[in-house]
């Protein structure tokens, strides 16, 4: 008489249903011994074996990706074209975590974790075409099928346009949204706030259009958020301080107007701001100049008026550009040891009054242009100003002394 005594242990990911066999118990090894089998017919014995021995093997061998993943992925890559590296290539088979590239799944789960596509990259396919990356067509809202996605990384590739699909704001789990450097439109999606793990958002380098949202402060993880270079208008949220974990705030080259809002100075962490080539009026924030650790402040190329805050010239910052502004009165006579500038551009303003002496007080000055102002008087004599040359201080009302002519 045929015996079988085995055990199946299906693992999570097994997706066939035998219950038109015999009855799964959910989470339950399917177990086979003489008392299941003494009374089926040989042929019925020999039947139920060679299935078992089947499902054997197909549950100790599929561990691939959901088939849902797999079909979210294809309907992605079915909205681009990619004309000359072929990194799509590698996109076939059963399993979308096995080698296909750009693609990362979690181990544990199998679920797509990231998707990692750049169009400038040292990879080999790249080296080897001896060109960087182009791609066109759209994002697709299949894209938000892969709801375990962690990072979603679409960047540099140049020719994709679209809008960024508003169902984005629905993955839960997402902490890095990167589609710089492409040809997307429309609008950031409103409710983006509502990603509460997002730490870095970066979709610089396109042509967004519309305001900042609002629920941006929302975003209670953000660490980078890079919008330069797009079309985006209206004002900066004036709570935009409530983004305490943002390090760098990068908004240069739009369309933003209005005032800087001086709850930038809660965050404590910023450590890079730019909102050069703007829109932006009014004064500067006298708090800015006390926050712990900004290190660089580009606000060049706006409207901003008002005079120079005394706290910028003995503070944190080692990058200061507020070239081609508005800004007005003296240059405060406050540099001292704390001073430390490897740049600091003034040119193009309304300043007027001397250089003050105490900027010979420095500890480090790199690079200085006070061109195009109305300052006078004397240049000072001082270790920072040997290696200045003329053109750091032209354009102005009455200037003199080494580099220009004696006084």
């Amino acid at each position: 008489m045929l015996e079988v005594n085995f055990v199946i242990s299906p693992p999570k990911h097994y997706y066939l249903n035998l219950s038109f066999i015999f009855p799964i118990i959910p989470n339950q090894p399917l177990i086979f011994s003489h008392a299941h089998t003494t009374s089926l017919n040989k042929k019925m014995r020999t039947t139920l074996f060679i299935t078992a021995v089947f499902v054997l093997i197909v549950v100790t061998t599929v561990n691939a990706c959901p088939p849902s993943d797999r079909a979210a992925l294809l309907a992605f890559k079915a909205a681009l074209h990619e004309p000359y590296l072929g990194i799509f290539k590698s996109w076939t088979g059963p399993d979308c975590c096995n080698k296909w590239y750009g693609i990362s799944c979690d181990p544990s789960t199998k679920r797509v974790a990231d998707i990692n596509l750049r169009g400038e990259s040292e990879d080999p396919i790249f080296q080897n075409a001896h060109r960087t990356g182009y791609m066109n067509g759209s994002i697709s809202p299949a894209i938000c099928k892969l709801t375990r996605l962690s990072s979603v990384i679409i960047a540099d590739w140049k020719g994709i346009s679209g809008t960024i699909p508003k169902c984005i704001t629905s993955l839960p789990y997402l902490r890095i949204l990167d589609l710089i450097g492409n040809r997307i439109s429309g609008e950031i999606p409103f409710n983006i706030g509502r990603l509460s793990r997002l730490s870095v958002l970066n979709v610089a380098d396109n042509r967004i259009t519309g305001r900042m949202p609002r629920s941006i402060t929302n975003l209670s993880s953000l660490m980078h958020l890079d919008l330069r270079n797009n079309l985006i208008s209206g004002t900066i949220p004036q709570n935009f301080g409530k983004l305490r974990m943002l390090s760098r705030a990068l908004l240069s080259g739009n369309r933003i107007y209005g005032s800087i809002p001086y709850t930038i100075s809660y965050i404590y962490r910023l450590s890079d701001l730019d909102l050069s080539l703007n829109r932006i009026s009014g004064p500067i924030p006298e708090s800015i100049g006390k926050m712990a650790v900004l290190a660089t402040l580009n606000l060049d190329g706006n409207m901003i008026s008002g005079k120079l805050p005394a706290t910028l010239m003995n503070s944190s910052i080692s990058i200061l550009n507020l070239s081609r502004n508005a800004i007005e009165g003296y240059i405060p006579d406050v540099f001292g040891p704390r001073s430390y500038f490897m740049m600091i551009d003034l040119s193009y303003n309304k300043l007027k009054g001397p250089i003050p002496k105490s900027i010979t007080s420095a500890s480090y000055i790199g690079h200085l242009d006070l061109s195009h102002n109305h300052l006078c008087g004397a240049i000072p004599v001082g270790s920072w100003f040997e290696h200045l040359e003329a053109s750091s201080f032209v354009n102005n009302d009455c200037l003199c002394g080494k580099p220009l002519k004696t006084c």
